[in-house]
């Protein structure tokens, strides 16, 4: 269902209506920084900082710990996000600086900062509960940030321009976290420095995005009321009512369900299994967790740009999900019965030219089945649910099946999660 108003068109304020001038590069890059240091904040330290300080916590229990910490965190993500969408959907009062007066960018500075605060207190933690206690807190800051910037593609770009730019402001997710392990094994090494690293850029490369572009105001008038019921009403939405958006949160949760089960246990992976450290010696697991980020983005970034701009051209949203999905299913295949370093190798090659074209797209195709323009953020948040939400599932379901069995246990099941997300995304009518 395409996005709609239930105010007349000519009477929408600008904050509400159909964009149509084309954004800017100048406004593109801007974004692009800003999402490019929050993914760096929010997959590094689960990736790399927060797997390696808890198995000096306690080494014996490292995996159970590592997924309580990540399921704990995904929680208050699916929590936060549509209540801090709809909070700034409904954001009127004007105050402040010029470029603080609009319904998004008060929150996206805001949530930044309290998210760099969380981060950093991490790095002091001795307990696997303080870990955990200061990752919620996090979790919940980012994904408010996360709410408020996603919520700006429908807010100023143009549908025949959306996959494009979602390509450039996609690609950061990965990027973020090729950059921020970079910075955290090889420059940063140490736990405070490391957290530090992630913690103030988060900060300091948010401001341009919100002292440098525009943010429309929401005139009093033109606010939905608030309540605690619309509150509790955030994390739902008919789908009885609106099919299409329906079946776009379940694709994304299947493909996110896929992400978070294949990507978790990499590093404990390559030191189990593949045995890195006695294929090279002089090196550890972390640095070979680095060398698949780097191949695994630098596929993301290649297919997020180019498969953005071939679905704009060409007009079509499921085909290149569907084929995404795909190669994303085909890399947990491969790692099923291959439990090797130039397997892993691959399917760094696969996972990333089929996530890249997947972030793209996917956020595209979502941003068409939006119901009403009011709620922009707080529908976002809905479909943020179905981003975070499978990390805290993923934890769960990835540290059974590696207990019971083994790595292959897990990577099978990955593949399979893919494959029906892939093939469920036709079940959308209104989008090509």
């Amino acid at each position: 269902m395409a996005e709609q108003a239930t105010d007349s068109p000519h009477l929408l304020p600008r904050a509400l209506a159909e964009p149509t001038e084309p954004v800017t590069k100048g406004w593109i890059g801007s974004l692009g920084l800003a999402s490019l240091v929050m993914w760096m904040a929010s997959l590094t330290p689960l990736q790399v900082l927060i797997p390696d300080q808890l198995q000096h916590i306690d080494r014996h229990g490292k995996i159970l710990a590592l997924g309580l910490v990540s399921a704990f965190g995904a929680v208050a993500s699916l929590l936060a996000t549509p209540i801090a969408g709809a909070l700034s959907d409904r954001t009127t009062h004007a105050y402040g600086l010029a470029h603080l007066r609009g319904r998004r960018h008060r929150w996206t500075l805001a949530m930044a900062i309290l998210s760099a605060i969380s981060l950093a207190l991490i790095a002091w933690q001795p307990t696997v509960l303080g870990v955990g206690i200061f990752w919620v807190l996090f979790s919940a800051f980012q994904n408010g940030e996360y709410a408020s910037l996603s919520a700006a593609v429908p807010d100023h770009v143009p549908v025949n321009q959306r996959a494009t730019v979602a390509g450039w402001i996609g690609m950061p997710q990965a990027l973020g976290l090729v950059v921020g392990t970079a910075l955290v094994v090889y420059v940063f090494n140490g736990p405070i420095s490391g957290y530090l690293a992630l913690a103030i850029p988060l900060v300091l490369l948010t401001l341009p995005f919100v002292l440098a572009t525009p943010d429309y105001p929401l005139e009093a008038e033109h606010r939905k009321p608030l309540s605690v019921r619309d509150l509790i009403g955030s994390y739902w939405l008919s789908p009885r009512r609106h099919p299409d958006f329906a079946w776009a949160w379940i694709t994304r949760f299947l493909a996110s369900l896929a992400i978070g089960m294949g990507t978790l246990y990499l590093l404990y992976f390559l030191q189990d299994a593949v045995h890195y450290h006695r294929l090279f010696p002089s090196q550890n697991a972390s640095q070979g967790l680095f060398i698949l980020i780097v191949i695994y983005t630098g596929f993301v970034v290649v297919t997020a740009i180019v498969g953005g701009v071939i679905s704009d051209r060409i007009g079509k949203r499921k085909m290149i999900v569907t084929i995404s999905g795909g190669l994303m299913g085909a890399a947990a295949l491969l790692l099923t019965f291959e439990e090797t370093w130039p397997a892993a190798m691959i399917a760094a090659v696969l996972f990333g030219a089929g996530f890249g074209a997947y972030l793209a797209v996917d956020q595209a195709l979502i941003t068409q089945v939006l119901p009403e323009a009011r709620d922009r953020a707080k529908d976002l948040g809905i479909i943020n649910i179905a981003i975070v939400g499978p990390a805290a599932v993923a934890g769960a379901i990835a540290a059974v099946l590696v207990s019971l069995g083994g790595y292959p246990a897990l990577f099978g099941a990955t593949a399979v999660v893919a494959a029906v997300g892939s093939v469920l995304v036709w079940k959308i009518k209104s989008v090509p």
